[in-house]
C-alpha cells in the first residue's frame, strides 16, 4: 500500500464531496486523489489504478443500486480499490447488498470525523469497517439468514405475481424488460429457485409478497 493512503469521493451532492474533502485534509496520511459525482464516473476514474479507497454513497439521482453496481465493477478491476460505502441509507437490502458487492466497511454519514478517518485507513489496509447499526443488522442477518431482496426486487416480484410478463413489468415500473430480466436473475439466485413460478411460491413461504 501507497505510505499516502489515495481516496476517490464519489457522491452526487457537492456539498457532500466538498465537506468530505475537507475533512480528509485534516489528515497528513490521506489525500482525495478526485471526486466524482457519478457512479460510473468512480468506475471510470479508478480504473488509472492510482486509488487505494473509494468512498462510495449508494444512490445516485433517485437510482437505489447504482453504489451497489459500482462496487461490483470496482472489486473486479485489474487493480481494485478498497469501497467504503458512507450513505445515509441503513435497510438490510441496502448493506447486505453492497457488502456482497464487495464493500469492505459501511458507514453511514452521520459518523463523526475520527471514526470516519479511522474507518479509511482500515479499509486501505483491507479490514472492515462498520457503523454500529451495521454491525447489529449483519448479527441478526446471520442470526436469520433469509435472502434479503431490494425494493426494486419485491417490485419486479409482485408484479411478476400477479401474471404479468417482463415486458408489461417494464411498462409499469418504467425501466427497460432487460432490466426486468436482470432482476428476475438475482431474485431467482437469491431464493435459490429456477423459474417464475417458484420464485413467486418461496417469496410468498418468506412473506415477501
Amino acid at each position: 500500500m501507497n505510505a499516502t493512503v489515495r481516496v476517490l469521493i464519489a457522491d452526487d451532492h457537492t456539498v457532500v464531496r466538498t465537506g468530505l474533502r475537507a475533512l480528509i485534509a485534516s489528515d497528513p496520511a490521506i489525500e482525495v486523489v478526485a471526486d466524482v459525482p457519478t457512479a460510473d464516473g468512480a468506475v471510470e476514474r479508478a480504473r488509472i489504478g492510482d486509488v487505494d479507497v473509494v468512498l462510495m454513497d449508494l444512490r445516485f439521482a433517485g437510482d437505489a443500486s447504482a453504489g451497489v453496481r459500482a462496487t461490483r465493477r470496482l472489486r473486479a478491476l485489474e487493480s481494485p480499490p478498497q469501497v467504503l460505502v458512507l450513505t445515509s441509507h441503513d435497510t438490510d437490502a441496502d448493506i447486505i447488498g453492497a457488502i456482497e458487492a464487495g464493500a469492505c466497511g459501511y458507514l453511514l454519514k452521520d459518523a463523526g470525523p475520527d471514526e470516519l478517518l479511522a474507518a479509511v485507513r482500515a479499509a486501505a489496509a483491507g479490514e472492515g469497517a462498520l457503523s454500529p447499526s451495521v454491525a447489529a443488522t449483519l448479527m441478526t442477518r446471520l442470526r436469520d439468514p433469509r435472502p434479503v431482496l431490494t425494493d426494486r426486487e419485491v417490485d419486479v416480484l409482485r408484479a411478476v405475481a400477479t401474471g404479468e410478463t417482463n415486458r408489461q413489468v417494464a411498462a409499469s415500473l418504467n425501466v427497460s424488460e432487460a432490466t426486468v430480466k436482470t432482476h428476475l436473475v438475482h431474485v431467482f439466485d437469491k431464493l435459490g429457485v429456477t423459474s417464475r413460478t417458484a420464485a413467486v411460491a418461496r417469496a410468498r413461504e418468506l412473506g415477501v409478497v
